[in-house]
C-alpha cells in the first residue's frame, strides 16, 4: 500500500480502533518485543501488554493483554488490536479475543508501522 493509501486507511479507522493501534505500536516498541497488543472491553477501558517470552510461560502480545483484561474484571471486549511483522495471527490468539468477546469481535492487525493491515474476526 503507498503511502497516501495508508494514510488514508488510518483516516478511516474509527478514532477509537486507532487509539489501541497506537497503544499496541507503543508497547511493541517499548518494550523491544515481537509483538504488541491492545483489548478495549466493554467500558472502554483498555489493556495493553507485549509478547512474553519466559520458558515457563510463552504468550502472544494479544493472549497476555486479553488476559490483563479478565484479570481486572472486564466482561466483554469490543476490539482488539495487534501490531506485529507476523502476516497472520495464530488460531488461539483470536480463541482468545472470542472467548471473551463472542464471535465477530474485530482484530485489527497491523504492521510496526501501524499501518492497518487487515481486521480479522473472531469465529
Amino acid at each position: 500500500m503507498s503511502e497516501q493509501g495508508e494514510q488514508a486507511a488510518a483516516q478511516d479507522m474509527d478514532p477509537e480502533d486507532r487509539k489501541i493501534v497506537t497503544l499496541a505500536r507503543s508497547a511493541r516498541a517499548r518494550n523491544g518485543v515481537p509483538e504488541g497488543a491492545a483489548v478495549r472491553d466493554e467500558t472502554g477501558r483498555t489493556y495493553v501488554a507485549g509478547s512474553v517470552a519466559l520458558p515457563s510461560l510463552p504468550l502472544s502480545a494479544l493472549r497476555t493483554a486479553v488476559a490483563m483484561a479478565v484479570a481486572s474484571g472486564a466482561k466483554s471486549l469490543e476490539a482488539a488490536a495487534v501490531v506485529t511483522e507476523a502476516g497472520r495471527l495464530p488460531d488461539e490468539d483470536l480463541a482468545a479475543v472470542g472467548d471473551l468477546g463472542g464471535a465477530g469481535t474485530p482484530v485489527l492487525l497491523a504492521g510496526p508501522d501501524g499501518a492497518l493491515r487487515g481486521t480479522l474476526r473472531t469465529g
